[in-house]
């Protein structure tokens, strides 16, 4: 929510992607057997990598006139609304995409609540300019916020848990690592009774039972397989069968290696479109664990990370900007290249996904210029929506208008 995505206390921080390089996928639903869903093409590498720290190294350039994108109030009132929400960030953090300044965003957020969604076209042609990063070739994907059947305490049939964050769950540094390599962030761990710091249980014990009868669990989930792809979201609803909602986001993880089940199953020869292969959309992955049980879960198993939740109330998935993000308005990217909480347009051959959002979250496989994740609510349509974004095309940064001058981008 993410990249949660959710959100990371938000759904996009652990929004790592099941193909390895793309999207959080999240189950289709569906049981064992009956007809495969139609496998689609094999996803491709993105072609939006790295190809700078910053933006700035990365190359920006002036973009097309705002009135030449023919913004429509429909597009660009939802936009409106959320960069709203995101100007208290905008004004009091620092932008690591070295693009902007706090005060930069200053008269763009003291005007934007004068203006209505129905004029919103001409507030941002009025106080934005646009710029493309490196090329502009943009790749963009989808995520929303799951509903999975759950229970806050363990009755028949609900007996996954759901932990909160460990109090165990540490940094320190491994005996193993030199004192003259002990530089940066320390690793996440634990202590044993000895005094030794070692890895934190990775997905395997915790589901066998290392932190059972601690006290950790906030809720328990149905299925096992659906609350694996919650965990990669990173934030969710549970839905109890008196149908009331509790609603979880990402707390933190346990620091073990994380391994995308897409590029394990493309690995083994399990995705194409020959007998007995299975697509790789997240249709197909789902239908693989469940029509192979037990292989299913010994490969869920080599992903060895494990995410924390806590309950989430008030209102809607909170990003990594800490504002909450909205349907069709809200997309993580990598604030390397982008501000968090400036507008992008996205001009991309999966015309949904066409249009005006703000940038109000990051995830963990959405790194580097133009590499876009698109927000798209909770239920079903925003499950199928998201589950099959893969969108190609030119992705523009609204900057205050002066910045591009300040900067020199020509």
């Amino acid at each position: 929510m993410a990249g949660g995505r959710a959100l990371r206390g938000s759904t996009a921080l652990l929004a790592l992607s099941l193909l390895g390089a793309c999207v959080r996928l999240i189950p289709e639903g569906g049981t064992a057997g009956g007809p495969r869903p139609t496998p689609p093409p094999a996803p491709t590498p993105t072609p939006t990598q790295p190809i700078g720290t910053t933006a700035l190294l990365a190359g920006v350039k002036p973009g097309p006139s705002i009135a030449s994108l023919r913004l429509t109030p429909s597009g660009a009132g939802p936009a409106l609304t959320s960069f709203v929400e995101s100007c208290p960030k905008l004004l009091a953090r620092n932008d690591a995409s070295g693009l902007t300044s706090k005060e930069d965003w200053r008269s763009a957020c003291t005007a934007a609540n004068t203006w209505s969604a129905s004029n919103a076209p001409a507030f941002f042609e009025t106080y934005f300019e646009t710029a493309k990063v490196a090329d502009g070739s943009a790749y963009a994907t989808g995520y929303y916020e799951p509903e999975i059947s759950g229970s806050r305490d363990k009755v028949s049939g609900f007996d996954v848990p759901v932990y909160k964050m460990p109090p165990d769950l540490v940094r320190g540094w491994h005996d193993d690592i030199p004192e003259a390599e002990r530089t940066g962030r320390q690793p996440l761990g634990r202590y044993e009774t000895s005094g030794k710091f070692v890895p934190y249980y990775e997905r395997t014990e915790i589901e066998q039972g290392a932190l059972a009868g601690k006290g950790l669990e906030i809720a328990w989930a149905h299925d096992p397989i659906e609350f694996f792809f919650l965990q990669i979201q990173g934030s969710g609803r549970l839905i109890a069968p008196d149908g009331r909602v509790m609603r979880i986001g990402y707390a933190g993880q346990n620091g073990r290696e994380y391994a995308g089940l897409g590029s394990l199953m493309r690995e083994r020869g399990l995705i194409g479109n020959g007998p007995g292969q299975y697509s790789g959309s997240m249709q197909g992955i789902m239908a693989y664990l469940r029509e192979n049980p037990e292989g299913g879960r010994a490969m869920m198993r080599q992903n060895k990370s494990w995410v924390f939740f806590r309950e989430l109330t008030g209102d809607g998935p909170v990003g990594a900007l800490g504002v909450p993000v909205r349907r069709k308005a809200s997309v993580a990217a990598d604030p390397a290249y982008v501000p968090l909480g400036a507008p992008i347009w996205l001009d991309l051959d999966r015309p949904q996904a066409n249009g005006l959002w703000i940038a109000q979250d990051t995830g963990g496989a959405i790194k580097g210029a133009n590499r876009f994740d698109t927000f798209w609510g909770a239920g079903d349509e925003a499950r199928q929506i998201a589950g099959g974004m893969s969108g190609r095309g030119q992705a523009l940064i609204f900057l205050p208008r002066g910045v591009l001058k300040r900067i020199g981008a020509k």
